[in-house]
């Protein structure tokens, strides 16, 4: 969700009963390739773990974390051979983000379901997340949040209504899920490419050029210089991303800076997880190599990994 949209949203939660406020979905974020790394290893450790499990790092002790990260490598290993190849965490990423999708789908699902027919009509939806506005607008009277409102409720209809296949405004489990994550479902590809144009694309002209793709990311708000990854990623951008070499991305440029063909995600994160753990490059993992590089995986604040500890492998 763009951080600009924040404070309304908090005010929303706050607000009280006429249409219980809930949070509206984020703009797809599907990851973009190749890999790209952050201060603080985020885009691992939430491939690695999930969102949730991700946000939770802060209440273990890094000892804590480190210990249960050895129970997840002994369910990762499969065959039970003391060895963690690629394709078995390119199988684990892909669990996790499975089971994320359909876990946060199951979550809210009776927030919005409000008369328990096993379906989420558009109005039930629009009443759940925006009636209290709808119903008492004279509270909103920042231009701002105003605004916010008026740009986000035509676009979760726009987005709503894609994902309606048979278009009786009332979606099922499965169209449900496709409004939530888009980027997991192909007849959604348009509106993932259009909601990151009109997120990023601050001056309206149709087009992210480089500056723009880079605030999306990085805010110079000390005005000092910018760090390395920012660098590479101009380089990325001008060498990768703009490939008609114009300046700026096009509709069909971001598709394939977001959603490139015939590019596995999670096959990527796995192979840059080997390599950046496998010390004697044999292109596999031990549990002491993992553990030894723990921090890239669970990172310094570890994850409470509990309740998924208990939980039968296949469930994942």
């Amino acid at each position: 969700m763009a951080l600009r949209a924040l404070p309304l949203l908090l005010l929303l939660l706050a607000a009280g009963a006429l249409g219980k406020p809930m949070a509206r979905p984020e703009r797809a974020r599907p990851g973009a390739a190749p890999h790209e790394d952050r201060p603080g290893f985020q885009y691992d450790h939430e491939a690695f773990l999930g969102k949730e499990e991700a946000r939770s790092f802060d209440q273990l002790s890094p000892e804590e974390s480190r210990e249960r990260l050895g129970k997840i490598v002994d369910r990762i290993d499969d065959n039970k051979d003391g060895y963690i190849t690629t394709e078995e965490l390119k199988t684990w990423i892909k669990r996790v983000q499975k089971r994320y999708i359909y876990e946060n789908v199951a979550k809210v699902w009776k927030d919005y379901d409000l008369n328990k027919d096993d379906k989420i009509a558009w109005e039930e939806y629009k009443q759940a997340t925006y009636g209290y506005y709808l119903e008492n607008p004279e509270e909103f009277q920042d231009a701002t949040d105003q605004h916010s409102f008026k740009k986000m409720l035509p676009r979760d209809e726009r987005r709503f209504k894609a994902a309606d296949l048979d278009g009786d405004l009332a979606a099922t489990r499965e169209e449900f899920t496709a409004f939530l994550h888009p980027e997991e479902f192909e007849h959604m590809k348009n509106i993932v490419v259009l909601e990151t144009l009109e997120d990023i694309d601050k001056n309206e002209d149709g087009f992210v050029d480089q500056d723009e793709y880079i605030a999306d990311m990085f805010a110079n708000e000390e005005g000092g210089p910018e760090p390395d990854w920012v660098i590479t990623e101009r380089e990325q951008f001008s060498d990768f991303r703009d490939l008609n070499k114009d300046g700026k991305m096009d509709k069909d440029e971001i598709q394939h800076w977001i959603l490139p063909q015939d590019y596995d995600h999670a096959l990527a994160e796995a192979r840059h997880l080997v390599y950046e753990s496998d010390v004697d490059k044999d292109e596999k993992l031990t549990k002491e190599e993992v553990l030894d590089n723990w921090n890239m995986f669970v990172g310094s604040q570890a994850t409470n990994y509990g309740e998924d500890l208990t939980r039968n492998h296949d469930e994942l």
